[in-house]
């Protein structure tokens, strides 16, 4: 890694490394540390993944003490889930940053979100071991400012979550996703196919760039089935 990657990496981080080993590690994708025979991020993901989940955590309970415990796992989902931590990846430019083996670089690692997402999580981690959960408190504070506010509405619930709560109300169950297809091509806006089930029986389906997009969306079509109708 560049010394000019590294410092521009710290400035949006906020912090400068003490021990600049570990911010290498944290940028060290698997397929690399195999070439090498080094120590790959994932040790270090684990642990930024415990510390972001606590830190959020605190930070949602400080500013919102009217929002209930449902109300402060959505807003915690949207901060933390892979989705949004891979777009605050492409903003901190890490997919430049990230160091892959020749193969995962040929195949468009770098833009993956799956490894944007999980090298964020590594780079948390090292910042946590280099300096403790001040500069990762602050990180937070700046990247997620919005849902931080005290004036920030309680985010309502996705189409996902309300199938299920409303699956749950009339069966007993839960819904199951179901990979009908997976092209298998990464940047593909049609990827996969996701039929959500109730009982064994399809309900609806969807197609989204990720697994996750088109689970959301199948839930939403299905939430108009009318097995869900009133008696």
């Amino acid at each position: 890694m560049s010394l000019s990657s590294r410092q521009r990496l710290e400035t949006a981080l906020g912090h400068q490394f003490a021990d600049p080993e570990l911010l290498e590690r944290a940028l060290r994708h698997a397929s690399l540390a195999n070439e090498e025979g080094t120590e790959s991020y994932e040790r270090l993901e684990f642990l930024g993944d415990a510390v972001l989940g606590l830190v959020t955590a605190e930070l949602l309970h400080e500013a919102h003490p009217g929002w209930s415990e449902g109300e402060l796992t959505r807003a915690r989902r949207m901060m933390v889930d892979g989705e949004a931590l891979a777009r605050v990846a492409r903003e901190l430019d890490l997919g430049e940053a990230v160091m892959l083996g020749a193969t995962e670089r040929q195949g468009g690692g770098a833009s993956k979100a799956s490894i944007l997402g999980d090298a964020l999580e590594a780079l948390v981690g090292a910042v946590y071991l280099d300096a403790g959960l001040a500069p990762v408190r602050s990180w937070v504070q700046r990247t997620f400012a919005e849902l931080l506010s005290a004036d920030t509405p309680p985010v309502a619930r996705d189409a996902k979550s309300e199938f299920q709560e409303r699956v749950m109300a009339r069966f007993g169950i839960f819904p199951d996703y179901e990979v009908v297809h997976d092209n298998g091509i990464e940047s593909d806006a049609l990827r996969f196919t996701v039929a959500v089930k109730v009982q064994g029986e399809r309900w609806a389906f969807a197609t989204d760039r990720t697994k996750r997009g088109a689970e959301k969306q199948a839930a939403s079509f299905a939430l108009a089935h009318p097995g869900l109708a009133d008696d």
